[in-house]
């Protein structure tokens, strides 16, 4: 079929998310390879159930913040998966009449959806109306937990070979599985000029840089972290990135000026790819997309106090391949770093093992499998 005709739906939930990354990287990926496709990138929570999305984001972020333990409960458990099956199945055939109306009037070829609600939703209604409507499910994380696993998903897309078969064990026959990684802006393969971005940001480019930063919400012990690296010895900057965290940024504004290391303080920025290209180094969430960014840049990732369920998963899989080094506790971030801007050799093996896992091409490569569909 002529790429003119297709038409894409792209589905996520919570507009600062991976989730929204990850689709927004697959529709670029998508216009960059066939100009003339029409996408629609829709957040299926807020289309279907708007007042219950405010909600349930408030109350996510209440438990991450507050109970992580009950998150990590609940986080690809199967006996509660199973306890709130038929709860789903109310909700998803209630939301079924709201999905047809939309893809009766996009038409759509293709559904992609980066995360388990609205995969299960659209699952639910290609079941309710014998739709035979390809579905691709995008996993954001080295975890297939148990909240992705329906009948009606056509194609699995995972960010490894070791979640293929962690996949595999849970019934997704191997055929349907495509280990294609997980998908971030392709700008991130583009070419950077460290001088030229250095001179740019007012950097310093005979001095090392670590990038500081807490995903899209600016969250984590970030000033905790920044108290401990003033106790480095050797001489380094900081860029430091507090997302959409606007009480955050003005605290670090207020007491930039009393830390004795160099400090380039950003807000939510488009930049990313760039700081990461002149860093020597990133403190993070290990969030599924921000790992994939840092990874096809084979940038050392230092983890500290990851959230349970994905973000842990996530940990596991980046030290296991030694990609990353998770840190015990924010008071001791300074000695970490002291040891690898002391240690070049480290730095070197933790960029190669990045490099050895990274999937660069993540997002071009989804975007051909979905039009060869």
């Amino acid at each position: 079929m002529p790429d003119k005709q297709k038409r894409v739906i792209l589905m996520y939930i919570s507009e600062v998310s991976g989730h929204h990354c990850a689709t927004i990287a697959v529709e670029k990926a998508l216009k960059i390879l066939y100009p003339k496709i029409h996408t629609l990138n829709i957040n299926a929570f807020n289309y279907t159930n708007p007042i219950s999305e405010k909600i349930i984001n408030r109350l996510y972020m209440a438990v991450i913040k507050r109970t992580p333990q009950i998150w990590d409960y609940l986080y690809d458990n199967p006996s509660v998966a199973k306890k709130l099956e038929n709860i789903k199945q109310t909700i998803h055939k209630f939301n079924s009449p709201k999905l047809k109306v939309l893809f009766d009037k996009f038409k759509p070829d293709a559904v992609i959806c980066s995360q388990a609600f609205p995969c299960g939703m659209v699952s639910d209604y290609k079941k309710t109306y014998g739709s035979d409507l390809p579905l691709v499910a995008v996993l954001t994380d080295y975890i297939p937990h148990s909240y992705w696993v329906y009948d009606n998903v056509d194609y699995y897309i995972t960010p490894s070979d070791e979640v293929s078969a962690r996949l595999e064990k849970k019934g997704i026959p191997a055929g349907k599985i495509k280990p294609l990684g997980i998908p971030f802006d392709p700008k991130f393969n583009e070419p950077v000029s460290r001088a030229e971005v250095m001179r740019k940001l007012g950097l310093d480019p005979s001095v090392p840089a670590l990038l500081i930063m807490g995903g899209g919400q600016g969250l984590g012990p970030i000033k905790a972290i920044v108290k401990s690296l003033e106790k480095v010895k050797r001489d380094f900057q900081q860029l430091i990135v507090t997302g959409s965290n606007k009480k955050l940024y003005r605290s670090l504004k207020r007491k930039i000026k009393k830390y004795k290391k160099k400090i380039h303080l950003f807000g939510y920025v488009s930049n990313i790819n760039e700081l990461m290209s002149v860093s020597c180094a990133v403190v993070t969430k290990p969030g599924g997309v921000t790992t994939s960014e840092a990874l096809a840049k084979k940038l050392p990732i230092l983890i500290i106090k990851p959230i349970p369920g994905q973000e842990e998963s996530n940990t596991v899989y980046l030290t296991g391949n030694k990609a990353a080094i998770k840190v015990a506790a924010p008071k001791d971030i300074n000695l970490v770093v002291e040891e690898l801007l002391s240690d070049r050799k480290k730095l070197s093996r933790l960029s190669e093992s990045a490099g050895r896992i990274s999937k660069p091409n993540a997002s071009m490569d989804i975007a051909r499998f979905l039009m060869n569909l």
